[in-house]
């Protein structure tokens, strides 16, 4: 063996043995370090008095993160719609009204066979009590409701029944069949209401939600349902049987079934902007939603309100004393007008408002107060809506010239 190797090998012993002590001191420090940390902690708990460890105390941050944690869910879930719908649920109300209507007499065709006329004859009118469902909302502390008058108008008897499960008589203020809106009066105080909104501020395409009574679901549920969806379109006109006026509507997706009549149509800040009233089915009224509802816009429906809360009614007890006839290009043809718009007058009612004004047959009516006359149910859209006492001005074609008629809506005595 080498001289220089010898060197080395008692070099690298040295300083192995060196490592050895001073690992043997780092150790030494290290559990006297925790000695001394032990005894500290062993202190501070019986200088406390050795009381035993809280173990609530030791579970609560994790409850409150888990109590943290469903907070946030439940706050990234809410949006506009669900606080509109927590806000105006408690004013929405399922009405339940009797009505007493006649019915066809199944034998009256009887009455003039010389056989059987002593066996059906003289029967009388026949009768029957029928129940039906709609939907209303509070307006006021002191128990004033709105609905349709197609609900409520002609009914015997009505009650409504609140989102707490209590069930109210109502009374019927007033309604008007033409704008088929009514006023009902529950005898409670201090009630959650809904805010009225301004229809005239409506975007079409904003979110709405319509809030009753479909298919009778409140009275089980005791509280309405809810759908949504957006505004389609606005001051829409739509046709309908009678005297009945359905202009200045609104047209909603959201969907609406029989027993939504009269209930709520709100934006997402809770204010109401219409009433539900009608829909299309693309077949019969049985079918359901498909998608088109129209509202009475709310605007509309606060004028005709502050009426009926003032009178009872509103007073449309005038006759014009006139008939009409849309205009085909046929007619137009053999009247020589330029084009088939309008309407022309069929006859007129000798001692009528519209004879004692100078209305004629023949005559073509092209504008009624200001609005454009293209067909018959503009004309009448105008004319029903209008109030005893009020003006009818009408722009007619006579003999190929321009001329205009003026009356004023009398009341029908007699």
């Amino acid at each position: 063996m080498k001289t220089e190797d010898t060197k080395s090998i008692t070099t690298e012993i040295n300083i192995l043995k060196i490592n050895s002590e001073m690992g043997k001191k780092i150790s030494l420090s290290i559990l006297a370090l925790l000695i001394l940390t032990s005894g500290i902690v062993i202190g501070s708990y019986f200088f406390k008095g050795n009381n035993s460890p809280d173990l609530n105390q030791s579970v609560t941050p994790v409850q409150n993160t888990l109590q943290e944690n469903n907070r946030n869910i439940s706050e990234s879930r809410e949006t506009a719609i669900t606080r509109t719908v927590k806000k105006v649920s408690p004013t929405v109300v399922g009405i339940n009204v009797e009505e007493v209507r006649e019915i066809q007499d199944p034998f009256s065709m009887f009455n003039n066979d010389p056989f059987f006329k002593q066996f059906f004859n003289n029967r009388g009118p026949q009768t029957q009590v029928v129940k039906e469902l709609g939907s209303g909302y509070i307006i006021s502390p002191d128990g004033y409701i709105l609905t349709n008058d197609h609900v409520a108008g002609n009914a015997t008897k009505i009650s409504v029944t609140m989102t707490n499960g209590e069930t109210i008589d109502a009374r019927l203020i007033g309604s008007d069949k033409n704008s088929d809106v009514a006023l009902l009066k529950i005898d409670k105080n201090n009630l959650d209401y809904v805010r009225l909104g301004n229809s005239d501020d409506v975007i079409i395409g904003e979110w709405v939600v319509a809030l009753g009574n479909p298919f009778g679901l409140f009275e089980i549920n005791d509280k309405p349902t809810v759908t949504v969806g957006v505004v389609s379109a606005t001051d829409m006109k739509v046709t309908a049987e009678g005297n009945r006026v359905y202009k200045d509507m609104i047209q909603t997706d959201a969907s609406i079934n029989a027993g939504n009549s009269g209930g709520p149509l709100v934006n997402a800040d809770g204010e109401v902007i219409g009433m539900n009233t009608i829909i299309f089915t693309g077949g019969g009224y049985s079918n359901g939603s498909i998608g088109v509802g129209f509202a009475i816009s709310i605007n509309r429906v606060k004028q005709i309100m502050e009426e009926i809360k003032a009178n009872g009614k509103i007073e449309r007890n005038f006759n014009v004393g006139f008939r009409i006839q849309g205009i085909d290009e046929r007619i137009a043809k053999y009247l020589k007008l330029e084009k088939p718009e309008g309407v022309v007058v069929t006859d007129v009612q000798r001692g009528s408002l519209s004879d004692a004004a100078g209305l004629k047959p023949e005559d073509v009516i092209i504008e009624a107060n200001g609005e454009k006359i293209r067909n018959e149910r503009d004309l009448l859209f105008i004319v029903n809506d209008l109030r005893t006492g009020d003006l009818l001005k009408m722009k007619i074609i006579r003999g190929g010239s321009e001329k205009e008629i003026e009356m004023k809506l009398t009341a029908v005595t007699g």
